[in-house]
């Protein structure tokens, strides 16, 4: 059984999800499990998965929904039944982790807490010119290379650069609060089956923060670690926002701070009883 198990989300992104897995091969920690939550994607994807599955050195498992739009909560919380391991970190299928990412949320666990990582954002031009090489070599991560391949500087890269005492000041100085970002987050399992995993009912908007909402409402602490875990987002398109879905969200969240919820009756039981 192993320690962690990886649950990367993703629909219909198979040229992202490579470089994505292509990271992965790299860990530097190396007990986990890989489950990809898979909303919908065609054969294309079904394709890549099976392909990386015979030559990988992890176990590979491909949970998959039909295509009914935008349902990444319950794709999820299927994942979450599924998954092995005692410890879970919750990522998306366009980002390619840096080779220490599941070493520093192994690390960095702690009883009682969730994590909240970080992530750099890529334009789509740098995003295209990846290569398995780039990944493998960690140039993606590298500010000299990216700043060759056209990206512009900002503040924000000292998340790519940061180690040791600046890492960890910057951790704790950050203005951004610690949340459940389904980017870059982790936490205990059992925790997660506490408050029932995901809501159902929500749409792009906020839904993986109020999952982080209801475990500090169960008394799990945040723990700030954007400069620390890293992954490079890559870029693409949000045709599945929508206004409503936003609002709706954010009804659901206030009710769940006022409240002070730490269940959701539209989770992984679909009862309390």
């Amino acid at each position: 059984m192993p320690n962690i198990s990886v649950i990367i989300s993703t629909y219909n992104q198979p040229e992202w999800l490579e470089k994505v897995l292509y990271g992965y091969e790299i860990q530097s920690y190396t007990d986990f499990e890989i489950i990809i939550a898979d909303d919908g994607s065609t054969q294309e994807t079904k394709t890549l998965i099976e392909r990386f599955s015979e030559t990988s050195k992890y176990n590979i498992s491909h949970v998959w929904q039909e295509d009914k739009g935008f349902r990444k909560t319950k794709i999820l919380n299927k994942a979450i039944v599924a998954s092995q391991g005692e410890y879970l970190i919750l990522t998306d299928g366009d980002c390619i982790p840096r080779k220490d990412f599941v070493q520093c949320h192994f690390e960095l666990r702690k009883s009682g807490c969730f994590l909240s990582g970080g992530y750099f954002k890529l334009p789509q031009s740098i995003s295209k010119k990846i290569t398995k090489e780039d990944i493998e070599n960690q140039n993606c991560f590298d500010k000299r290379w990216l700043l060759d391949q056209g990206l512009k500087k900002s503040f924000k890269l000292n998340k790519l650069t940061s180690k040791g005492l600046k890492e960890r000041l910057l951790n704790t100085l950050t203005p951004t609060k610690a949340t459940w970002d389904g980017m870059n987050a982790s936490g205990w399992k059992q925790d997660i089956l506490k408050v029932n995993g995901f809501d159902e009912r929500m749409a792009y908007g906020g839904e993986d923060r109020e999952l982080g909402e209801r475990l500090m409402n169960l008394g799990a602490k945040p723990i700030q670690i954007r400069y620390s875990a890293i992954c490079v987002h890559l870029y693409h398109t949000r045709g599945y926002k929508n206004e409503a879905a936003e609002q709706a969200n954010l009804k659901i969240r206030k009710e769940t701070k006022s409240k002070k919820k730490t269940w959701t009756d539209f989770g992984i039981k679909k009862d309390k009883a």
